[in-house]
């Protein structure tokens, strides 16, 4: 398939203003900068001011043909709205070359393309002139892009009185209906609903198999997953790499995934502390994976998670209850899990001194978000606890992202604290 679009070389910087230091025995400070903006207000004075080049871009190439849906993904500040700005040609480029092949309609933020005093019907015109189709082209479309948007009752409003959400409905029906040849869609789903984020991805689909490109920036894996063939990705204005096809798209969101840091806890070990109680010291607590790794960043849901417990225990009894108990990000209770000898299962025997217990989490059992593991343990059958979940500083922290469905039809984070994927039949 032929390049629709070619980026070659493409950089671009930005200046940043930082004030300087005041030197050494300055008693001046912040007052002499007021005074001075007092009695000169049109004169800047960029005496006290140091600049700074910051390349939020630097030195990108790739190619995409025709038809391809290409995912960019990268962390907060990596480029990947500037690339964007640079392709819809809202901002030019420092260096470099960008060749575009064919009409481009994009949806980068809320308020981008429309006019705020001008109603909806108005600014749907407004926006397919500005894409060089005619009045008529744009009359055959028109029905189409309202039912899209479902904002009918509102369509002769000036969209300055819409809600974020009414406007993202109809940038977005009106930026995929106009037939460009390549559409651009940057977070600006995120401001949707569930049932407004199907939609797209659904009219996205459709428009990348009538052999349009699409462009598609989204910190959402499960969505990049479902409607792209290819990614980008992008890191402190650079490219680390860019894939075509599932399989190495897989691959490429499963390490952007591995380097993402979990913003949590993953490992808690014992500082030479002996707890003050004749059963059981705890001495370290972690989630791994299967072979035993500790997690370092975001685990998947559709992952194994493993917690383990060491621990040593100074007197045998079948009433030692060891385990934990798994809290929300709101510090709601999840679900609890210990182990005693009193209970009946296959349980692992304790034993005195050093132990080593560990718990599997079975895959697509927890939804996405950051969830706590406190240490529990107690004497069955009396008062006597040990280690209390919400008073003891043992606990380690995950966070789940990612893997939480297989279906073209969902994307999103799911109600509830469990996100399992269940088996449906036909009942006969």
């Amino acid at each position: 398939m032929s390049a629709v679009i070619q980026v070659e070389n493409l950089s671009k910087s930005y200046l940043i203003r930082h004030k300087k230091q005041a030197a050494a025995g300055d008693k001046r400070g912040p007052l002499a900068a007021i005074g001075q903006r007092i009695r000169h207000p049109f004169t800047a004075n960029h005496s006290s001011e140091e600049v700074e080049t910051f390349w939020a871009l630097q030195d990108i190439n790739f190619e995409i043909s025709q038809g391809q849906r290409v995912g960019i993904i990268g962390s907060n500040g990596a480029g990947k709205s500037t690339l964007l700005k640079i392709l819809s040609r809202i901002t030019p480029p420092s260096t470099g070359k960008v060749t575009l092949h064919g009409r481009v309609s994009s949806l980068l933020e809320v308020g981008t393309g429309f006019h705020p005093e001008l109603s909806g019907r108005e600014n749907i015109f407004m926006n397919g002139a500005i894409l060089g189709m005619s009045r008529g082209e744009i009359t055959r479309k028109f029905d189409a892009i309202v039912d899209f948007s479902e904002v009918e009752r509102f369509l002769d409003t000036p969209v300055k009185r819409y809600s974020s959400g009414m406007y993202v409905r109809l940038a977005f029906a009106v930026a995929a209906h106009l037939e460009p040849e390549i559409l651009i869609v940057d977070e600006v789903l995120a401001v949707g609903d569930a049932s407004f984020q199907k939609k797209c991805l659904g009219k996205m689909g459709e428009v990348s198999s009538e052999g349009r490109t699409v462009l598609f920036v989204s910190h959402n894996l499960n969505a990049i997953q479902q409607l792209c063939d290819s990614a980008i990705y992008l890191k402190q204005g650079q490219t680390v790499d860019y894939v075509t096809g599932n399989d190495e798209l897989e691959g490429l969101i499963s390490r952007y995934y591995a380097e993402q840091t979990s913003h949590g806890k993953s490992e808690w070990r014992a500082e030479n502390k002996h707890h003050n109680n004749p059963w059981f010291s705890p001495v370290a607590m972690y989630a791994a994976n299967k072979q035993g790794e500790v997690h370092q960043h975001a685990i998947r849901n559709d992952e194994e998670i493993w917690i383990h417990l060491e621990g040593d225990i100074d007197n045998v009894t079948q009433e030692l209850s060891i385990g934990y108990v798994a809290f929300d990000e709101y510090g709601t209770a999840v679900y609890a899990s210990k182990i005693s000898d009193t209970q009946t299962g296959t349980w692992p025997d304790l034993k005195k001194g050093r132990n080593q217990l560990k718990c599997r989490i079975p895959p697509r059992f927890l939804n996405e978000g950051k969830y706590s593991f406190k240490l529990v343990a107690n004497i069955v059958g009396g008062k006597n606890w040990l280690f209390k979940a919400r008073e003891t500083n043992v606990g380690i922290e995950i966070n789940i992202q990612g893997g939480l469905s297989d279906s073209p039809h969902w994307i999103r984070k799911r109600l509830g604290v469990v996100a399992p994927v269940l088996e449906w039949q036909q009942a006969d």
